[in-house]
């Protein structure tokens, strides 16, 4: 097959049951993800599709240890050194005391270097438009999205997505995108 430049072949599919086994079948297959959209998470995907493990965790880790160093630092600075009070032969490093501000300072600093981490990861940001590959993805739909390359077998990925139920399947451009207005007509159309 000649190389198709800047395609990608689609599968939408309506159950999680069925597009969880077509892409691990299509990762068996040694097709390139472009991606796989859901409308909420589907436990596993991400190990069916071949993806390394997420940088997030380090990035919460990270930030949650700096929060407690954060934390604890100031508090025994202040207690230590810069505001010593002696109150009732008490240690001047009273550890349980510093456990509420410690932890919440903890999962303060580690939630929005999380959020932060996970925007930069995913380059997402204020005022990027979404795109589509099915007008409901975000609503009922599961899409495959591979990437044409020269070794995609066209016949071979309509093969595994029509095993696993596959409602459509589709060859687009590289900057193809699903008309949102789409999604409400078929919705429309499908309540009459």
């Amino acid at each position: 097959m000649p190389k198709e430049k800047n395609k990608f072949f689609l599968g939408v599919f309506t159950d999680e049951d069925d597009v969880k086994p077509a892409t691990q079948a299509c990762a068996d297959a040694d097709f390139t993800f472009h991606d796989v959209f859901a409308p909420y998470e589907v436990h596993g995907l991400d190990r069916a599709m071949g993806l390394s493990q997420s940088k997030i965790t380090w990035v919460t880790f990270l930030c949650g240890l700096m929060g407690t160093t954060i934390a604890l630092g100031g508090m025994s600075y202040v207690s230590w050194w810069d505001w010593p009070l002696n109150i009732g032969g008490k240690s001047p490093f009273p550890l349980p005391a510093f456990i509420p501000v410690t932890f919440e300072l903890t999962v303060l600093i580690g939630g929005v270097c999380t959020m932060m981490g996970l925007f930069a990861l995913c380059r997402i940001f204020p005022g990027k438009k979404a795109r589509l590959f099915h007008p409901r993805v975000t609503d009922d739909r599961f899409v495959i999205v591979i990437e044409v390359d020269e070794d995609f077998d066209e016949a071979k990925c309509r093969e595994i997505f029509t095993r696993h139920n596959a409602e459509e399947m589709k060859l687009v451009d590289h900057d193809y995108a699903a008309d949102p207005a789409d999604a409400e007509a078929s919705v429309e159309g499908g309540a009459a």
